[in-house]
Parts: structure tokens; sequence; C-alpha cells
């Protein structure tokens, strides 16, 4: 069945009219059985009049340049273009498309790059061709039906981040690789720097420096190229944090203090390498400097980063932090918001404190459950929970 026998159909059901009622003067009811079927292809003619008749407005192919705009629309989505994608579905133009043949695919497109995505009615499906029906099964998280039906550059990527997101980077890596070969053979580049990126995030959760850098130098060199200064400072201060993870605290302080105009989130990570150092005074003002910018541009849900920063005020103001029950609480209602509102990167970087929480109060069976939620974590660092614990 196409789309436009099933809006025939629905919108002549939900007025309530009998195919009898809405063709007389048009066609044979017969001929209208058929169409809605899907066993008939009716004329441009008696779609236009039986879509004036229910009330819908209707565009056709010759009417509007509605396949255009949709092929534009694929293309910027294909290329990882979302700015110009976003740009064109909110250009008057892109309205013909909600009454045309092609309102599947502005549905589709739409949904795809709201911050929700949910999936269309499943009750479309049956209209759907299979490069619709890939997009349905991506909003739907069905990634690896969408990837057989749909196996692009793009389609890979967008499951390679979700099992980043998800915290399974082995299988993150398997997916963007994919995704990066065949952006190259389809010649996006786009996607090659998303995929590169992403990759080298994947390693630098999991520890390994050396395959982290050779994948952000690739990617850097790619986001220079299309000129996206953007992806470069994205690059760097990942690089910097797991400096930081690895416990190279000067070489990423050199970066975090090189920024002019530090975003919350790096005044956060600027106060941790201070606080490494010993540079108690520094921490502070960092801190100070990071409450203030966050007041302006609110930087991660739930007010994460206040919580976040405050964890650290609290070890620098009271040596004996690990004594006391008010730093145990918000440790773990911080990790905790954490674990629900970020990444898995995000929990592993917080990691080392709750497990230091956890042995200073000898709550070794705590230590290893928690480090039985993150795998990846305990063999990338070489850390053995069973002789630990």
């Amino acid at each position: 069945m196409n789309y436009t026998a099933f809006l025939i159909r629905r919108q002549r059901l939900k007025k309530g009219w009998s195919q009898q009622g809405l063709c007389e003067g048009i066609c044979a009811v017969s001929y209208l059985s058929k169409i809605e079927q899907g066993k008939a292809e009716p004329s441009g003619e008696i779609v236009r009049l039986l879509f004036e008749r229910l009330g819908i407005d209707w565009h056709d192919e010759a009417e509007s340049r509605c396949g255009e705009l949709v092929q534009d629309a694929f293309e910027y989505l294909l290329s990882g273009e979302n700015r110009l994608l976003a740009a064109l579905l909110k250009s008057p133009e892109w309205e013909k498309l909600r009454h045309s043949p092609w309102l599947l695919d502005c549905q589709l497109l739409e949904h795809c790059l709201s911050p929700e995505q949910l999936p269309l009615d499943p009750a479309l499906e049956v209209c759907m061709n299979q490069q619709q029906l890939a997009l349905q099964r991506r909003l739907q998280g069905h990634w690896e039906e969408a990837l057989r039906l749909w196996p692009t550059g793009w389609m890979y990527l967008e499951a390679g981040e979700n099992s980043y997101w998800q915290g399974n980077n082995a299988q993150a890596i398997e997916l963007l690789q994919m995704a990066n070969d065949l952006a190259s053979q389809e010649g996006r580049p786009r996607i090659m720097l998303d995929a590169r990126s992403f990759i080298g995030n994947c390693y630098c959760t999991l520890h390994d420096f050396f395959s982290m850098e050779r994948h952000y130098k690739a990617a850097r060199r790619l986001a220079i190229a299309l000129n996206e200064p953007d992806f470069v400072s994205s690059i760097e201060y990942n690089a910097a944090s797991n400096c930081f993870q690895l416990g190279q605290y000067e070489k990423a302080l050199a970066y975090f203090e090189s920024l002019k105009a530090p975003q919350p989130m790096a005044l956060h990570k600027l106060a941790l390498c201070y606080e490494k150092l010993g540079r108690t005074k520094e921490a502070l003002a960092a801190l100070d400097r990071a409450f203030v910018a966050n007041e302006q541009k609110e930087a991660l849900p739930q007010n994460l980063l206040f919580k976040m920063c405050e964890l650290i005020r609290l070890r620098l103001e009271d040596p004996e932090y690990l004594d006391s029950e008010h730093y145990g609480k918000a440790l773990t209602e911080c990790f905790a918001l954490c674990r629900e509102n970020l990444p898995m990167s995000f929990c592993v970087f917080h990691l080392p404190w709750m497990l230091e929480w956890y042995e200073h109060h000898r709550q070794y069976k705590q230590a290893y459950a928690l480090l039985m939620d993150f795998p990846e974590y305990h063999k990338s660092s070489g850390f053995n929970c069973d002789e630990s614990f």
C-alpha cells in the first residue's frame, strides 16, 4: 500500500464516510476499494478530487519541487550536514511536503533530527519503502535491522554513536570503523570526521592513549580541512582529559590553562588538575569561575556541573573528606546522576573517587560490584578485582 491510498482510507474512516459517499461522482466504489487496498494506481485527477472532497490540501510532483527537496534533505542527512538539513526543514517550501506523496519522508527526516527521535506510528509501516523502513527502525532503536535495510556510512555512524553512549566501546569501535570505511567510499568526509572522532573517544574511555591519539590525529586533519574549529577544540579537550586520567596532570593543566574562554566543563577539569598538583587556592578560584560560567550557560542536566564542582570543593576544604558522611552522600548522589544522565565515559572518569570511598570504608563488595558494571575499565587499567578484593 502506498501512502496516498493509506491517507485516503484513514481520512475517510476518520470522517465516518462510506466508500460510496466519498467516491460518488468521482469513480466507482469498486475502484475506490482497489485504490485503498493499493491494488490500483489512480490518476492524478482522481487523487486530487478525492483529496479535495476529504479536505486534504495536496501537492503532487507537477505542482511543486517536493521531490527535489526530499532528495536534497537525504543528501544532507547522509553527508552529516545537520545544519543545512535543519535550515531546510524550517524553510517555507518544506511545509508543502506535509501535503504531498513525500509526507512520510518529511516526518521521518524531522524525527531523525529532533531531540526526542520518536518513531512514527507503526500503522504507517505498510506504506514505507525500504529506505523509509530503515529510518523507522533506527528511530525504534532496532539497529541490526536498520543497518541491514540501509547499510550507509551515516547509519553505521548512528549505530556506533549509540553503542558509545551505552558504554559498549568494543562494539562502537567496530561500527564506527565500518562507518568510516563506507563514508570514504561514498565520498562523505564529514561522516568520516565524526566516525574517527568517536573512535578516538572510545579509546579515550578505554585508556588506550596510543590508539586514541592515532584516530584523533586523523580526525583533527579532517576537521581542519573542513574548517570545523569546534571539532578541533573537542578533540584537544578529550585528549587533555585522557592525560588527566593517566596521571599526566602537568600536561593536562597546560592545555586547560591555555584556553582563552574556557567552558564550564573545562574549568571543572582545570580545578581537578590544580587539586591533584596541590595548588588549592588556584583550584578554588577555578571552581568559582566554573559556577559563574555555568550560570550563564547550563552545561549539564540536573545541575550536575554544580554537584561535580562541589565534590572538589569538599575535598579541598576538608583533608578528612573520606570520613565525612556529607561527602559520601554527595559523591554517591553525583555518581548516580552521572550514570542516569551522561555517557559511560563520564562515569568512568569519576569511578576512581567512588572506589576510593569504598576502599576507605572497607566496602569491598560494593567496589567489586561497581567494577563489574564497568568491565572495560578494569580490563584497560589492568586492575584485577579478584586479587584486590
